[in-house]
């Protein structure tokens, strides 16, 4: 005889701590399914997000430099996969549930369009009338109605717990409650690492020097933690060093901070954690740092000139497509066509704009809509 098989229920139950939300808890999901002898709900979400058409198109979409500006820069994908990094580190070290954690980190972005937040803006634009526009919104679209990889059910039918994690606020009775920690660890995960990464992409476009960044107060502090150990670094390994320590640093403040907050807010259950204050969350000292590098990377990173000027041609490059497509939805595949009835025509659009990637947006328009593009 084989060695037995250990039951989801019986490993939760064995490494997770009380307030970590376990299989066992969980709500379901929209359209009931048989459970998996080996695979837990949310190892499953997480195999289903990954094998999602959704999920391979974030490979060519912006994160915030578009392809144009160099191969180096983070794209959706690889940003995706750094959260999800980060986020199980953070969620491993609090006994947390790893599988739902990495579900959460690949779906966070699932909803963008083309061309990163310039896209986002342009889509929410149009569809102003319509309710507007989000990455958060339209990635539940997609794993709830868009996505066709099931004959049984329209997309990917997530737990209840995934969907609620795209959601910026849960209502139970009138009265808003917490995420779960999970939720919340993705959150921070997602923070610290655009944070790091985004200075990271400006410093090797030439976007920004290493000194501009050290008067920063959290790249400051951060050299200064390095150079206590290591002194003579310049340059190069010098900013590795300090992208390595900026990651650990925030990584281990969240830890502390949140395992100090476990303790005072008593939380021996997912319920608990729900009706408790957020939990995951940096110190007030670190906070203020990373508020201060955002606005810095704001001011001089997205809003260069350099940035400004690609942004302004994808979004010129979106607006016509949305106007172009409205006029003649012909254009659009079958399957968007026959959507627009119930949908309505617009919103159709701008889901099938949303699951571009920027080459084929790029490609789309040069061919259906750029001066002398031939249209049938």
């Amino acid at each position: 005889m084989g060695a037995p098989l250990l039951s989801i229920d019986q490993r939760e139950a064995a490494i997770l701590a009380p307030y970590a939300m376990r299989s066992a808890l969980s709500a379901g999901r929209e359209h009931p399914e048989p459970g998996h002898p080996y695979r837990g709900p949310f190892q499953r979400d997480r195999d289903r997000i990954v094998h999602s058409a959704a999920y391979r198109r974030l490979s060519s979409k912006t994160q915030v430099f578009t392809g144009e500006l160099g191969d180096y820069h983070r794209t959706r994908l690889t940003h995706t996969l750094e959260v999800a990094s980060v986020a199980r580190t953070i969620g491993r070290a609090l006994a947390l549930n790893e599988d739902l954690i990495e579900a959460l980190a690949l779906v966070h972005d699932l909803g963008h369009p083309p061309f990163g937040h310039s896209g986002e803006d342009v889509l929410d634009e149009c569809l102003r009338e319509e309710g507007g526009f989000s990455h958060n919104a339209q990635a539940l679209r997609l794993v709830r109605l868009l996505e066709t990889r099931y004959h049984d059910f329209p997309g990917l039918n997530l737990s209840r717990e995934i969907l609620e994690g795209q959601s910026t606020r849960i209502a139970h009775g009138g009265e808003p409650l917490r995420p779960l920690l999970e939720v919340q660890v993705v959150e921070a995960a997602d923070s610290i690492t655009y944070d790091t990464h985004d200075a990271d992409d400006a410093l090797e476009l030439g976007l920004l020097t290493l000194g501009e960044l050290l008067t920063t107060e959290l790249w400051s502090a951060a050299a200064k933690r390095v150079r206590r150990s290591s002194a003579a670094l310049q340059d190069g390994e010098l900013r590795r060093a300090i992208l390595h320590e900026l990651i650990d640093w925030q990584v281990s403040d969240l830890l502390a901070r949140a395992s100090q907050r476990i303790t005072e807010f008593g939380l021996d259950s997912p319920e608990a954690v729900r009706r408790a204050e957020l939990t995951v969350v940096a110190s007030q000292e670190l906070a203020a740092q990373k508020a201060q590098l955002e606005s810095f990377l704001r001011q001089r990173v997205y809003r260069h000139p350099d940035v400004q000027a690609h942004r302004q041609l994808a979004q010129a490059c979106l607006r016509t497509m949305f106007a172009g497509y409205v006029a003649r939805p012909d254009l659009m595949p079958h399957s968007f066509r026959l959507r627009a009835g119930a949908t309505g025509l617009g919103r159709t659009v701008g889901d099938y704009l949303a699951g571009m990637t920027d080459r084929f947006a790029q490609r789309e328009f040069n061919r259906l809509f750029s001066l002398g593009a031939h249209r049938d």
